[in-house]
């Protein structure tokens, strides 16, 4: 699959929410949507980010943006992730790696030296008309949040 790029039409996928309904991706044309893949759900990282994206929810929503969290998990694991730290957002459960590998980020990873396949930690905005409009690869937590509201102000 060719990778994505800004300015690439967004692949679209329908993928099982965190209250186990489909959602499809171009359901959500005509609102700019915040896509962010997190490898699993309530460990460390995938928490601050997501509690992050939750602090600030009052100004994604005054930038009429939607977010979406994409994870591996099953749909249990993402409700459970979802209702433990009140996530104001919807969790999607991409279990069979579907929308990541659409998406280029079900990669290879490595730890203590051992190869495994798992999800690189990535942002999109996607525009009102489907197109992305900015790529954040290796995110880092810190501010990850805020840098993507100053990026929805330009989408």
């Amino acid at each position: 699959m060719a990778e994505l790029k800004t300015g690439s039409k967004a692949p679209d996928f329908t993928v099982l929410t965190d209250s186990g309904e489909k959602l499809k991706l171009s359901s959500l044309k005509g609102k700019k949507v915040v896509l962010y893949f997190f490898p699993k759900a309530d460990t460390p990282g995938c928490t601050k980010e997501a509690c992050s994206f939750r602090d600030d929810m009052p100004r994604f929503t005054g930038a009429d943006a939607v977010i979406l969290g994409v994870s591996p998990d099953p749909v249990k694991a993402v409700a459970k992730f979802k209702d433990k730290y009140s996530l104001p957002f919807t969790l999607l459960s991409d279990e069979d790696h579907e929308v990541a590998g659409k998406y280029g980020v079900w990669v290879e990873k490595s730890m203590y030296g051992k190869s495994y396949m798992g999800v690189a930690r990535t942002t999109f905005i996607i525009d009102a008309g489907g197109k992305i409009t900015h790529i954040f690869p290796k995110v880092k937590l810190d501010g990850h949040a805020a840098e993507v509201l100053a990026a929805l102000a330009e989408a």
